[in-house]
């Protein structure tokens, strides 16, 4: 199986490459459109800014590639953000795959009801239910998977797990081809490993 792993400004390409090296795949970090064209399997993970990040897709024009692959694809952490139709973050346009907006958690109404308020970014081990998608074969209700992030995918239809912290948000996505996780799947133990497995085994 030949997997892509999307190199673009943006970090935690390698720690997908070890992950995926863990489970005996081979995989390369290129920002080479042939080489992703022909993959098996896209893996379009990152962390950071999504208004840095999708400046340098169009500059590097992977903006266009990504929306026209059709081969099986994952968005992990800033991957499935820049997967949704905009982001709060700089108020930027992104891709449009997911029907959903992507939010800053906003802790005010915390502070307004005199509760302690949540810490943001939202960093940690955290739940995940109301699964569907052959994304979480094998993965029970409520399984802990690790989070870092500020901003978050509202739900929409084509939201496949979920999560709540503040509010409740889109754990993982699915539309046609395309997947995304919020969570680091690298970093969530057996239940991330799965999830990859799971992916890797998408026709």
């Amino acid at each position: 199986m030949n997997v892509a792993i999307i190199k673009y400004n943006a970090g935690n390409v390698q720690s997908v490459l070890y992950a995926l090296q863990r489970l005996g795949t081979m995989s390369s970090v290129t920002d080479d459109p042939d080489e992703i064209i022909s993959a098996d399997k896209v893996i379009f993970p990152g962390v950071g800014n999504a208004a840095s990040a999708m400046n340098y897709l169009k500059e590097k024009k992977l903006d266009e590639l990504i929306v026209s692959l059709r081969q099986p694809v994952l968005g992990i952490c800033l991957g499935l953000q820049l997967l949704c139709n905009s982001s709060e973050e700089g108020n930027t346009k992104c891709l449009g795959i997911f029907d959903s907006v992507v939010k800053k958690f906003d802790d005010t109404v915390f502070q307004n009801k005199n509760l302690v308020p949540y810490k943001i970014p939202h960093m940690g081990w955290n739940t995940i239910d109301h699964l569907s998608s052959p994304l979480m074969n094998g993965i029970s209700e409520d399984s802990f998977v690790y989070f870092v992030h500020s901003y978050y995918a509202q739900l929409s239809s084509e939201t496949v797990a979920t999560t709540d912290y503040i509010n409740p948000f889109s754990a993982a996505m699915h539309k046609d081809n395309f997947y995304g996780v919020q969570f680091h799947t690298e970093k969530s133990g057996l239940t991330g490993e799965q999830i990859l497995k799971n992916f890797l085994n998408i026709k």
